[in-house]
Formats: C-alpha cells, structure tokens, sequence
C-alpha cells in the first residue's frame, strides 16, 4: 500500500534540532515522493487529541530550508502523556471515561494520516510506543516513525540523540559570560547549573567545549586576567558518587589560591538526597505528568550551593542555570549532518511502511536504522569512565569515586 499522507508532530521540551526535523522531512518528501500530502499536528499530542492541525502547501514546501536556522518547533510542543487519562481529563484534552489512546486513533484515522512521525524524546517515543501497540491491536493500520530529540542524550539504545551536541556548545558560551562574574566578588563561587535529570552527558560535554574554547584564548596573568580563574574547578553529574566534604577540601584550596570556585553541575546530580531531605521534612515535591520530579521546584543548583558555600567561605554565590539557553538554539553544524541523516533516513522507513525510532543502534554495532519502539526508553546513563571525560577530570584535578 502506497503512503497517501503523513503527519508531523513535536513533543515534550524544546531542543535544538526541531525546527530543522521538521524541515528536513518536508524537503525530503517534497525531493522523492511530492505526491504525499502533509500535515503536522499543533502543540504535538495535544493537537493531535483536538485535532488541530495545518496542512504543508506548497509555500511551505518550496521555503522549508528556512526552518534549519531557527530554534523551537514551528508547530509547537507539549508534554502529553496518552496513558495518564487524569492528568488529560484535567487538562480539558479528553471526556471522563474516554481513553486518550482511542481518541487519538480515531482522530488519526478521520485524518487519513498512514504515517506519524514523532519528533521527541524518550517520553515522547515511549508514548508513541503505547500509541503504535494499540492501533496494531485495533487493527488500524498506521506507521510510527520517530525522531530522537534531547538535549541530554539519554535514549536508549541512541547512540547520539538530535539536538545534544549543539546544546553543549550553546551551554559552553553560556558559561563563557557567566564565568567573568567571577571577578565581582572576591571569594566568589559560581554554580552553573546544566540540564541532565538522570545522565551528566550534556554536563560533561559543556565542560569539555567550554575549556576548548578556554585554550584558544591568549591571557595577561600579571594584571589578573589568569586561565585559571576562568577554568572549571569542578564538574559533578548523577553517574558519580558526589563526596562534598572530600571536594569541599580540595576546591577550598582554590578558593584561597584564586580567589574563586566556578563548579559545572547537572542538575540530576543527588537529586534523590535532595528529594529526601525534603520529603522527610513533610514538603510534597511536584512531579510531571510522567511521574519524574520536576528539578526547577527543588532547585539543585540553589541546593548544592548552599552546601559549598559555607565549606569554601565564599563571600558571594551565584547560581546561573543555562538550559532554556542551550535548548532554544538552532542546530549546529554537527547536528544538521546527524539531523539530515536521520530525516533522509526516517522518510525511506516511511515509504516502506517500516516503524521504528531512527537513530544509530548501540546494541546492532551503532548503525542507523528503525529501531523497535518497544526496545526505547529514556534515562540511559553517561558513561563516566570514558576517556575524553576522565582526562577532563584529571585536567581540573577532580577526584573520582
């Protein structure tokens, strides 16, 4: 059977990858088969339950390179879960006693849509798992081609999601700004706090670009402009035990040699002893729709902080959180070649009726292809031993547990 119409959806928070997904799909089917109508569904799932959608014309079409230079989705995200009926039923996206999954096949199916393609991340993925089980149950006949989309490269199996590399870029100029503050204050500590709920990739990566951008520079050390109080003292992500007395001690020795302690953090890192401390004093800690703590509520960056300031006298602290920096930018050089592969990749799949997220499979020897959406899930761990981090640890003289 021939795919007569496809629909595009985005999902889950933004990342910088997108608005170019969007657009590499469109040009791709636009260059091989033109005859394919397309639609995309507004605000990802909720547009979809709605049914609020726009069709691509020919405008759209003919200027869809233009979306590889932006940031954000030109179609809009949100965070949906379709098996949380509660949370929709609240929401105002479904009737009591209705089930979302039903609901969102036969909007599908009033559409004509053979192909959805879901742009997101594990969240977003996993849910079109549930979707895809359950329109293969009831018989409706719908292919599901996703995209891997987080800045936190952290799907499993996905060797490297869409959107990451250009996020730990993005969060080494950040930090490039927010790291001269350390000359406002003597005795100064600066926590740059990174996305990363469960994997320090996006963390380690941003410390690794940002003293690359660090050994380019030339520096006068007489006057006090000295490399080593723009460098990272300290990067801390969840897959490491964080000992903060052992490195309040070292880091204090910097603090009185330099005058300051500039620490990269993912905000992942101990969040199970802050959600304790907090929990045990009576505090109800917010979750999302998809059960998962929601970080800006209990403020890791402020947190940990608070733990290093006493220990290195600082006289002044700062805590500056670089995510909805990092997130909201176009895609790099990097993740547009990842990104056109994978769009290329993604539409062939379509045409032959292929489910599957597209990403290179670490467990079929990194090669890209469809993988099964029941074999994907989210919080895949950094690997903290791997070369190019433990020589940055090394570099800045961290210990490691």
């Amino acid at each position: 059977m021939s795919v007569q119409k496809v629909a595009l959806l985005t999902a889950g928070g933004i990342a910088p990858c997108l608005s170019s997904a969007v657009g590499g799909l469109i040009e791709r089917y636009t260059e091989v088969a033109p005859e394919v109508e397309i639609i995309a569904y507004r605000d990802g799932y909720a547009g979809l339950l709605s049914g609020r959608s726009v069709t691509v014309g020919a405008e759209t079409r003919s200027t869809a390179h233009r979306l590889h230079r932006f940031g954000g989705s030109p179609i809009g995200n949100s965070r949906i879960k379709l098996t949380n009926t509660e949370d929709l039923v609240r929401r105002g996206l479904v009737q009591q006693g209705q089930n979302p999954l039903t609901v969102a096949a036969e909007q599908l199916e009033r559409d004509g849509v053979d192909v959805l393609h879901t742009i997101g991340g594990d969240d977003t993925n996993t849910t079109a798992a549930d979707l895809s089980t359950y329109l293969a149950d009831h018989g409706y006949d719908l292919t599901v081609v996703g995209l891997p989309k987080t800045i936190d490269n952290d799907i499993v199996p996905v060797r490297q999601s869409l959107g990451a590399w250009t996020a730990a870029e993005q969060a080494a100029i950040y930090a490039r700004n927010i790291i001269s503050e350390h000359s406002s204050n003597p005795r100064m500590l600066i926590v740059h706090e990174i996305m990363g709920r469960h994997c320090g990739w996006l963390t380690a990566a941003a410390a690794r670009a940002y003293r690359a951008w660090l050994a380019t520079n030339e520096w006068s050390p007489q006057i006090g402009l000295d490399p080593r109080g723009w460098d990272v003292h300290g990067v801390y992500v969840p897959e490491d035990v964080l000992d903060i007395g052992a490195e309040a001690e070292r880091l204090r020795t910097t603090m009185d040699e330099l005058g300051c302690v500039n620490i990269f953090l993912s905000e992942g890192a101990g969040v199970e002893s802050i959600v304790a401390e907090l929990e045990a004093s009576g505090t109800d800690v917010a979750r999302d729709p998809f059960g998962h703590v929601q970080l800006d509520k209990i403020n890791p960056g402020a947190w940990f902080a608070e733990q290093f300031a006493a220990k290195l006298g600082a006289e002044k602290t700062m805590v500056q959180k670089s995510g909805y920096f990092s997130r909201s930018a176009p895609a790099g050089p990097d993740d547009l070649r990842l990104i056109k592969s994978c769009t290329d990749y993604a539409v062939e799949c379509a045409l032959r009726h292929e489910s599957g997220l597209i990403g290179h499979d670490e467990e079929h020897g990194g090669r890209l292809r469809a993988i099964e959406l029941d074999r994907v899930k989210g919080g895949k761990a950094f690997d903290s031993t791997v070369g190019w981090y433990t020589e940055l640890l090394d570099a800045i003289g961290q210990r490691r547990t």
